[in-house]
């Protein structure tokens, strides 16, 4: 069934806080959100690159930033949220001065919020959603972002889970790994996408197999 006119503005409105530091702040204070794991395609990958500047966007509670850390990264890890990033931050402290000194924290608003340029060997952007014009934009200052043979990073939930399980964001907010790649230069990037599948729990526990999708390109020398 169609939107209403009211519902589609209800929930312009809905993302429109969503995309705020107080949303995110109010969600965090309330205890944890995720598993403190890393995910597991960025383990996937960074597995297999050598340690260098390493930077997390969206970081939240932490968990892929301390990861990084303890093999061997120096990391950013960036968010919209200082209560997050303070209790990603009490994570690291607890986890050791050899995690805690290889982590910066930076409070940032990611729709307009621009890192150094070529300065990371690794970008990641782990199921960070926003509306197409705002995700081409930041995809184009993290890229800005990654050194000569660097890697970008960018793990998403795929447009086809729409119809396995329901998400709390409109349609728009998802892209395939293929659209997300079209902000690249074909000439400055050797360029990956896929959309592996895995299985999760869905409605009422049935389990589900969903997709992620994928952007791994990295920087030609």
């Amino acid at each position: 069934m169609p939107h209403s006119e009211t519902a589609h503005a209800h929930d312009e409105a809905d993302l429109g806080r969503m995309l705020t530091r107080e949303y995110w702040d109010e969600r965090y204070g309330g205890g944890p959100v995720w598993s403190g794991k890393p995910n597991t395609l960025l383990v996937r990958y960074a597995a297999e690159l050598s340690p260098g500047r390493a930077l997390d966007v969206g970081s939240g509670e932490g968990g892929d930033v301390l990861w990084l850390a303890g093999h061997g990264w120096t990391v950013t890890g960036a968010d919209i949220s200082p209560v997050a990033l303070a209790g990603a931050a009490e994570l690291a402290r607890r986890a050791g001065p050899q995690i805690a000194g290889r982590v910066t924290w930076e409070q940032a608003d990611i729709l307009a919020w621009a890192p150094p340029e070529r300065h990371f060997d690794l970008v990641s952007a782990q199921y960070l959603h926003l509306p197409q014009p705002a995700r081409e934009s930041l995809h184009q200052r993290l890229a800005a972002a990654v050194r000569p043979g660097g890697t970008l990073l960018v793990v998403a939930h795929h447009p086809a889970d729409l119809e396995a399980v329901p998400r709390p964001f409109p349609p728009e907010l998802f892209a395939t790994g293929e659209q997300m790649a079209a902000v690249l230069d074909l000439a400055e990037w050797d360029i990956e996408t896929g959309a592996p599948e895995r299985e999760a729990a869905g409605p009422e526990g049935h389990p589900v197999t969903l997709r992620d999708a994928v952007l791994r390109a990295v920087r030609r020398a």
